[in-house]
């Protein structure tokens, strides 16, 4: 099966030189999974020529906001909703989970409670509690019709959502390792608006272990269930 990445961003050069790209740390996640992979810098408008150049589309993090004006994001909504009207699967992480559900109808903004750094506890409906690397400040606020929410914990509400077979999107990132984390928090401590304590926290936490094995045979899995066919009379524009 062969998975097209959609790089909606990219990771700091600081963290690029020491763990590679967004992509490559989703290729390491899915190691073992059987599955081959293409990448699209969609953040720099490289997109699939068709949706069914792939069996099934990964949408990566990004620094953006999927509310905010950029070229790439309303030609990516467009690939979403002609995606999903195919029933060609996809799978969103952190941005990528906020884009599939706002091209669908849902509403993504900057939540007031601030942040999510680091190891992070979530509850799964089919795997219950749960720990995987947060990084993020928008939240899907509204689920899209047709969305349902697996994982949630007292921060986010919509932290998984799935649309039946279609697409599986998840808020905190199970391609993280604690090494990746630890070096963001080093880049980013003092910055913008990090709290200080939850820094220091997420430094701490890198000692303790992840679920994200069991995310990424989660993701598998989903990507290769039976699903009707897509139509290969669509085509992206």
């Amino acid at each position: 099966m062969k998975i097209g990445i959609l790089a909606c961003g990219h990771a700091a050069p600081e963290v690029i030189d020491k763990f590679g790209d967004f992509p490559s740390m989703f290729l390491d996640m899915l190691d073992g999974h059987g599955f081959t992979f293409e990448t699209y810098d969609v953040e720099h408008l490289q997109f699939p020529t068709n949706i069914n150049d792939c069996d099934g589309w990964l949408l990566t993090g990004s620094r953006h906001g999927a509310y905010e004006d950029h070229p790439f994001i309303p030609l990516l909504e467009t690939f979403i909703r002609q995606t999903y009207a195919a029933h060609v699967p996809m799978v969103g992480i952190c941005f990528g989970h906020q884009i599939i559900a706002q091209a669908l109808g849902g509403h993504v903004e900057k939540y007031n409670g601030g942040w999510a750094v680091g190891l992070t506890d979530y509850n799964f409906d089919d795997l219950g509690p749960v720990q995987l690397n947060a990084w993020h400040q928008d939240q899907v606020l509204s689920a899209p019709e047709g969305a349902v929410t697996v994982a949630s914990n007292d921060f986010c509400k919509n932290a998984a959502l799935i649309y039946d077979t279609r697409a599986f999107t998840v808020q905190p990132h199970p391609e993280f390792q604690s090494t990746v984390v630890n070096e963001f928090v080093r880049l980013r401590k003092g910055t913008a608006d990090y709290p200080d304590d939850k820094m220091d926290q997420a430094k701490e936490n890198t000692s303790q272990p992840n679920s994200n094995d069991a995310l990424a045979a989660k993701i598998a899995a989903f990507f290769k269930q039976p699903r009707e066919a897509a139509d290969p009379a669509i085509h992206t524009n």
